[in-house]
């Protein structure tokens, strides 16, 4: 059995790889299809599912001719976020007010035609595979319904994969959020055959727009312990020197649109490099890292024992580096909790309920308080016995693994079936 997978950034591909990896796995064979950034081609993981048997991973700008791809992206970025967001925004819109969608739709149905021909034949029993595309995307959600259209007039599968999780028990979490209920950047969803979550706290976000049998809750691919297992074998090594201090801890941050609040984030980064025997390394987000305004801050650089990760620095790598983790409501830190490496869900810094929070309450600070007093223990009595076990336990069942072990081969299961139903039906 045949599969496209769709990737853009690298969420996409930090939680897609590990479904690939298990579906060639299993037998089949796919084609990696890369739609954003060109540097991801570079990402050690899709090093990896390049030397798999099975595999053909390429950028779109490697498929499509020069002029394809010119046109595309130009007609690309019409439509998303990006260009509307400078100066020239107002005449990016009567651009796209004028170039409409009737003229747009000869360009989405012809790279969308030379994609699918590209990876199947009218033979093929198949699937294409985007992550969770969201009304927001870099991505113009016109031309992915081009794609989903024609895939299935072929009769090809088409399924939406997680790019992520939900570290959030709440809602409002961005800024200009002021009102709870059913949010339509989740509307998109409906366009695929299944939508796949990792656990509840993701369905109940697109359960108002899709109906129960197109939602499938199957546990978490990045975070299950067969991946986990595998990754471990696979990551570059640690670009960062071998530290002697007592106490090495991490700090990850939100994405820049996430109302943060970056005074105190600063003061509680001050607090702990004032202990002796502590160094911290600051972790941007992967993709807004530039927007935060701490990690500009001239006064952080004064401090020896403080740094901030670049680029080329995984945050698998500064999670096996580090001793704790302190943690502004990301997913990222789910690996932590997994094999029982301390994680302080830093909620009183930002506008959310951290899920980590929710579901262990020892994890949670509350004010700084808490902080100063969460690293002089772990000063004085190391970083064992952290957690409350039935706590950690119960995390681990309902927002990671779900229906017990097996987490990627209920991956391919699924795939398997959309496709089979799709060609059926």
């Amino acid at each position: 059995m045949k599969a496209l997978f769709f990737l853009r950034h690298y969420n996409d591909i930090d939680h897609i790889t590990p479904v690939i990896s298990k579906w060639v796995d299993s037998g089949h064979s796919c084609d990696v299809v890369l739609i954003g950034a060109q540097r991801f081609r570079r990402d050690f993981r899709i090093a990896y599912l390049s030397q798999l048997p099975g595999v053909r991973a390429a950028h779109i700008r490697e498929i499509f001719s020069s002029f394809q791809f010119f046109k595309w992206r130009l007609q690309m970025l019409l439509l998303t976020g990006n260009l509307r967001r400078l100066f020239i925004g107002p005449f990016v819109r009567f651009l796209a007010d004028i170039y409409d969608a009737k003229r747009r739709a000869p360009l989405w149905r012809a790279t969308a035609d030379y994609l699918l021909t590209r990876s199947f034949t009218d033979a093929d029993q198949g699937i294409v595979a985007f992550d969770w595309i969201e009304r927001n995307s870099v991505i113009a959600v016109e031309w992915v319904e081009a794609v989903v259209t024609m895939a299935r007039e072929r009769g090809l599968g088409v399924v939406s994969l997680p790019h992520g999780d939900s570290p959030h028990a709440n809602q409002l979490i961005r800024r200009g959020e002021w009102k709870v209920g059913p949010d339509p950047l989740f509307s998109t969803a409906r366009i695929f055959d299944k939508l796949v979550v990792p656990n509840e706290l993701c369905a109940k976000r697109f359960r108002p727009f899709l109906a129960e049998r197109s939602i499938a809750i199957l546990g978490s691919a990045r975070y299950s312990e067969e991946w986990l297992i595998k990754l471990n074998q696979l990551m570059p090594p640690l670009p960062l020197t071998r530290s002697e201090s007592r106490l090495k801890i991490v700090m990850f941050l939100r994405k820049a649109n996430f109302t943060t609040f970056w005074e105190e984030v600063n003061e509680v980064v001050h607090l702990i490099a004032a202990f002796p025997g502590t160094e911290l390394v600051i972790k941007p987000h992967t993709r807004s890292g530039w927007k935060q305004s701490l990690t500009k801050d001239r006064s952080l650089k004064r401090l020896p024992n403080v740094s901030v990760a670049g680029d080329d620095v995984h945050s698998i790598n500064l999670m096996n580096w580090a001793d704790i983790c302190i943690d502004l409501a990301t997913s990222v830190v789910f690996e932590a909790v997994r094999v029982g490496k301390p994680v302080l869900a830093a909620d009183y810094l930002h506008a959310g309920r951290s899920a980590i929070a929710v579901y262990m309450p020892e994890t949670e600070l509350r004010c700084r308080d808490d902080v100063y007093e969460k690293i002089e223990k772990f000063l004085a009595e190391g970083c064992h016995d952290f957690y409350i076990e039935a706590h950690r336990q119960r995390f681990l069942k309902e927002m990671l693994d779900i229906s017990g072990p097996g987490v990627l081969s209920r991956y391919v299961t699924l795939l398997e079936t959309a496709a089979r139903e799709r060609r059926e039906g």
